[in-house]
């Protein structure tokens, strides 16, 4: 069955593949979790918000957003981005973004809302009276959570936080719609090239899943040392 596979295309084109093409996915996945991460944690904080308008449309982003398919979302920020760009300085014509920040714009807004759910929980798991003691001691509301909540809320869900940046990770496969430069794009450009598409699909979903696997390891081994703490 794999006489007939031509393996040494991986060979011709790995540089190209991983020094461009992964190069920018994970580029793009670092930026986006960075991104995400404190979008995330500040829509979190306004859902949790006293404030009930603001929780209200916080809350209606977040739900609106997990309710739409990513592919989606990445074709809506790299049509109307421009758009809003125009209406926001008042320019004649759609501000030029660029197709990686209009995909660093989705990753970032999209995967804030489940980095919001995730900060959501973990400020909530955080105990009343550390709160309570904080306002006891002289601290105000952003002191209290910069100095008492966050830091636990991070730590308690920092595993789930970087299992959401591994599936951030593999999603960012999708912006090779808009043609960009990512590893699947950059294989699926030397597939057609060589017309090998077996080989270069197969390698792909070999290098995913190798490197997702790796990483949801680190993440287990994150878990047992938090729970060894806890």
């Amino acid at each position: 069955m794999f006489n007939q596979f031509d393996f040494n295309v991986i060979e011709r084109s790995w540089q190209y593949l991983f020094y461009t093409g992964m190069a920018f996915t994970l580029q793009l996945t670092l930026l986006a979790m960075t991104g995400g991460i404190v979008v995330g944690t500040l829509l979190a904080m306004a859902r949790l918000s006293s404030f009930r308008a603001l929780a209200a449309v916080c809350g209606a982003y977040v739900n609106l957003m997990r309710g739409i398919p990513l592919i989606l979302v990445i074709f809506w920020f790299y049509f109307l981005v421009p758009y809003i760009g125009q209406w926001l300085t008042g320019s004649e014509q759609p501000i030029k973004v660029g197709a990686f920040a209009s995909c660093l714009i989705t990753f970032i807004m999209f995967e804030a809302c489940y980095y919001c759910e995730i900060m959501r929980a973990g400020i909530q798991s955080i105990s009343r009276g550390q709160v309570a003691a904080g306002y006891a001691l002289g601290l105000n509301y952003w002191q209290c959570m910069g100095d008492v909540v966050l830091p636990q809320a991070f730590r308690n869900m920092a595993p789930l936080l970087l299992t959401q940046t591994i599936v951030l990770f593999q999603d960012v496969s999708l912006v090779y719609v808009l043609s960009m430069p990512d590893f699947l794009g950059a294989a699926s450009k030397v597939a057609q090239r060589d017309g090998r598409l077996v080989e270069m699909y197969l390698f792909v979903a070999v290098v995913y899943f190798s490197m997702s696997y790796a990483l949801s390891s680190l993440v287990k081994r994150l878990q047992g040392r938090i729970a060894i703490v806890r």
